[in-house]
């Protein structure tokens, strides 16, 4: 196995790859703005840092968000393009999963919410069980109309954004592709594919991108008719 993963689901851009034993490079870079930029030059990055070339790879993991839908587009075209042209499998892991995967720890048996940056004064959000079984979400909302988010612990950069009406921040990191790596082949190598994420043994995902909401452009409608007066 040689597995490419990478997620531009938030601020990060963040490309890791796995043998299906152990990450052998990983990068990260965090620019809002420039996903679209920085991502091919991060995937050639780690590719080469492992000694191997693009024809190596095996299969391909993109976070699927939720996310922006700028940012978010441009890793799960970037994985379908890469998947058609070197003729490999291309799947999906929830963003959110793998924030939580990297959180365990720290939420230390405790029930846990892992939240990323929405905008719009929203965060994309879902519960996890004391084990990383994914019991809610993922959703969008504002983070004072999040069931008991105030009173259990919360994981993800976006943890401190709302101190008010969050809890306990646990774990204050983007998230990781080489946790996401982690997780996919882990699930690969159980030689299935595809269901619902539920957290550290999640199933992998179809590569479609999880939304949750229209995107702020809007294609414009028909101009006005105009009449004389």
């Amino acid at each position: 196995m040689l597995l490419l993963a990478f997620d531009t689901a938030t601020p990060a851009v963040t490309v890791a790859l796995h043998d299906g034993r152990r990450v052998l490079a990983e990068t990260v870079t965090v620019d809002a703005r420039r996903h679209g930029e920085l991502l091919a030059p991060s995937i050639a990055k780690v590719i080469a840092d492992a000694g191997a070339e693009p024809g190596d790879l095996t299969a391909i993991a993109a976070g699927v968000g939720p996310g922006p839908y700028t940012g978010l587009r441009v890793g799960v075209v970037t994985a379908r393009v890469f998947g058609r042209t070197l003729g490999v499998p291309v799947h999906g892991v929830c963003t959110l999963d793998v924030i939580a995967r990297a959180a365990l720890h720290a939420a230390a048996g405790r029930d846990f919410i892992a939240v990323t940056d929405a905008r719009r004064k929203e965060l994309y959000w879902a519960r996890y069980a004391a084990r990383g079984e994914r019991v809610s979400g993922p959703a969008v909302g504002r983070a004072a109309e999040i069931p008991d988010a105030a009173v259990l612990p919360v994981a993800g950069q976006a943890a401190t954004l709302y101190p008010g009406d969050l809890g306990e921040p646990i774990w204050r990191e983007h998230p990781s592709a080489a946790m996401l790596a982690e997780l996919a082949a882990k699930r690969l190598s159980g030689g299935t594919a595809g269901g619902a994420a539920t957290g550290a043994g999640a199933a992998l995902l179809p590569p479609e991108p999880l939304y949750l909401r229209r995107p702020d452009a809007r294609v414009p409608g028909p101009p006005k008719r105009v009449t004389a007066p």
